[in-house]
């Protein structure tokens, strides 16, 4: 008969450790079950700037706080596996997850499988993913003080990021595939009176480049065909692309089981409860109006000690 834990944390981004962490510090049996490298979307982060009580002048990378999360969730027995989960049962007093190596069961569970940013579609994409391509400004948009950007995208979030982004770059222009913004009217408004803010309409990105540091893209407009290739001003010698046209939640696993809204995201209630008794949701997987480590890492905090309390 295989263990039964008190709780299994699906994923070990900054949610599922911070969970890991405080269940493991209530004296919890605790297993964290993640199928890649822990740290989900920060992983692939150079360099942070906004995570509260790092030291501002010490260079701070993704990788580098997540491996502290890593150490600090051990360090407070938090047992860990590596699989993936292709099965669930959560109904019942004990929840059982079925993976590639193994099966698994506890009392309490909690979702921390995080999201991926939806891709732009163009070629060379992923190869400079963190070296000029990014899909959060509120991490990024530092990097690119006094440089040019572009914001592909034209719902509501891709425009408030792109007058975010006017804070820091000297010019923000939205390539939009469409001849109008999908965004509404009253942040329309506001974007057209902002003189930093471009527009290239009729236009998606076909691929990005540069030697190790993006410096250039051609652009396709779909309505004539024609194919331009943007570069970079000499000076700069680099420049920003920010996908914004949505973000997947890693919640296919629960359809069906665990209620989601309409574009798969968890509804929890403020202290991460979800509809089904014993099952929790923290992090980028959940319905929330701020995806950042910090709010990621409170979430597992809240459901830990919501398990514990439920124990008690």
């Amino acid at each position: 008969m295989s263990k039964i834990y008190d709780v299994i944390v699906l994923g070990a981004g900054p949610a599922g450790l911070a969970a890991g962490l405080y269940a493991g510090r209530s004296r919890l049996s605790v297993l964290i079950v993640e199928k890649g490298q822990d740290g989900g979307q920060i992983s692939i982060t150079d360099e942070i700037e906004n995570y509260p009580g790092q030291v501002v002048d010490q260079p701070e990378s993704g990788p580098s706080l997540i491996a502290r999360m890593t150490e600090q969730a051990k360090k407070f027995g938090a047992e860990r596996v590596s699989d993936t989960i292709k099965e669930v049962s959560l109904e019942g007093e004990v929840k059982v997850l079925k993976g590639e190596k193994g099966e698994y069961q506890a009392k309490n569970i909690i979702i921390a499988t995080g999201a991926h940013a939806r891709p732009i579609g163009c070629k060379g994409e992923a190869e400079f993913l963190g070296r000029g391509v990014s899909y959060c400004a509120t991490c990024d948009a530092n990097f690119f003080e006094d440089f040019e950007v572009y914001v592909v995208g034209g719902g509501d979030s891709a425009v408030e990021e792109a007058m975010y982004l006017t804070k820091f770059a000297r010019k923000v222009t939205i390539i939009h595939r469409r001849d109008e913004l999908r965004a509404a009217k009253s942040i329309q408004e506001k974007a057209f009176k902002n003189d930093k803010l471009h527009f290239m309409w009729d236009t998606v990105v076909e691929e990005v480049g540069g030697d190790g540091i993006l410096s250039w893209m051609t652009v396709k407009n779909v309505k004539t065909g024609e194919v331009t290739k943007i570069e970079a001003d000499e000076d700069d010698g680099m420049f920003g692309v920010f996908g914004f046209i949505g973000t997947i939640p890693n919640s296919n696993i629960f359809k069906g089981i665990v209620e989601m809204d309409e574009r798969g995201y968890i509804p929890t209630d403020a202290d991460m409860h979800t509809n089904i008794p014993g099952v929790y949701a923290a992090g980028d997987v959940r319905v929330k109006s701020l995806r950042q480590v910090v709010t990621a890492a409170a979430d597992g905090a809240i459901a830990a000690v919501q398990v514990e309390r439920s124990m008690a």
